[in-house]
């Protein structure tokens, strides 16, 4: 079973709708037990750094997801559930995160309108990726986000161009994650999770 955390952050149903259209079906959990047998997690979340690891570290669900990772099964993050897996962000002060990725969630401090808010087209990074094996170079995503990810270019599969190089998917062994929302990104972001559901098998 594939489990989306529950740690009371996130819009949590639309995420669960998104993953169900895509055929991968999904709970909404927080009980330890079912997290410790998920197949894969996926980690949502919306709003600022420091609330949500705050909300994650209340929930107590931080150790299940750390052995969860070790034991090398999959975890997808979204938007600020992405951020989190990082190691420290600087938004509103300095906060630690998860410390699973390489890297700092910094500020987008650009010339255009922040908020970096609406669709934006992906570039890739890692052409032949099987994440991307739907969907086209150009292709265009949901974002909502202040923040970027500053961190190793070598988990970096596709990005987009804001102002600066914005990492839109990464993967690092069996963490996947994406700075856009993947359920709101119409039948591309369905082409990506139903990707997802390929690489799960």
């Amino acid at each position: 079973m594939n489990v989306i955390l529950d740690y009371d952050v996130g819009n949590l149903q639309s995420v669960k709708q998104g993953f169900e259209k895509a055929g991968i079906d999904t709970i909404i959990s927080k009980d330890p037990e079912i997290i410790r047998n998920a197949k894969s997690l996926i980690l949502p979340g919306v709003g600022a750094f420091k609330d949500a690891m705050e909300a994650l570290k209340n929930s107590g669900l931080i150790p299940f997801i750390i052995e969860h990772v070790k034991k090398e099964k999959y975890l997808f993050g979204i938007c600020l559930g992405m951020q989190l897996l990082y190691e420290k962000s600087y938004e509103n002060g300095e906060h630690e995160g998860l410390s699973l990725l390489k890297g700092t969630i910094d500020y987008l401090d650009i010339n255009l309108k922040v908020p970096h808010m609406g669709w934006n087209d992906l570039l890739f990074e890692k052409k032949n990726h099987p994440l991307l094996k739907y969907i086209h170079e150009g292709d265009y995503v949901y974002f909502v986000h202040s923040y970027y990810i500053n961190g190793d270019d070598q988990d970096l599969i596709a990005y987009a161009n804001y102002g600066l190089k914005v990492p839109a998917i990464v993967q690092k062994g069996t963490i996947i994650a994406t700075q856009f929302h993947p359920e709101k990104s119409g039948q591309v972001g369905l082409n990506i999770l139903k990707a997802y559901k390929e690489i799960l098998k």
